[in-house]
């Protein structure tokens, strides 16, 4: 029984090594200048249609992808409820406009990849191509 026990921690373990190494998200853009780097005030305004420095698409996730989830909780700092409710709010009053959405990660690099000025952000892990810049990192 005790072996039984000891290899049931040590697997929860792993999981719980596992979730946390995965839960970096990186945001990348596809620009011609690689020296780019934006800090988390720049992204979040980036994301939610406030100003910043440069030519930049957002490009999101849907709301019920994972790494979306993660990126509102580090970075934005707002529920996807209260996210919805903001862009709704824009939408109605002309101001701006939500960030183009792709069904998935692998969408989103497709898309970055083809479309200079683009950004999007992804898992930490997932690899990204040499022509594209990764402009912000978060743990």
């Amino acid at each position: 029984m005790a072996k039984y026990l000891i290899l049931f921690i040590f697997s929860s373990l792993s999981f719980v090594y596992n979730a946390s190494a995965s839960e970096g998200i990186i945001v990348v853009a596809n620009t011609a200048d690689k020296s780019i780097k934006l800090n988390r005030q720049q992204v979040r305004n980036l994301f939610m249609g406030g100003a910043v420095p440069y030519e930049l698409e957002a490009i999101s996730l849907p709301s019920d992808n994972q790494t979306r989830v993660l990126f509102n909780t580090k970075v934005v700092g707002l529920t996807e409820s209260r996210i919805q409710s903001y862009w709704a709010q824009m939408r109605f009053t002309g101001r701006k406009r939500a960030p183009k959405e792709m069904d998935s990660e692998n969408l989103v690099l497709e898309y970055l990849k083809n479309n200079e000025g683009a950004v999007g952000y992804l898992p930490a892990g997932i690899s990204v191509p040499d022509s594209l810049t990764v402009v912000y990192t978060i743990q």
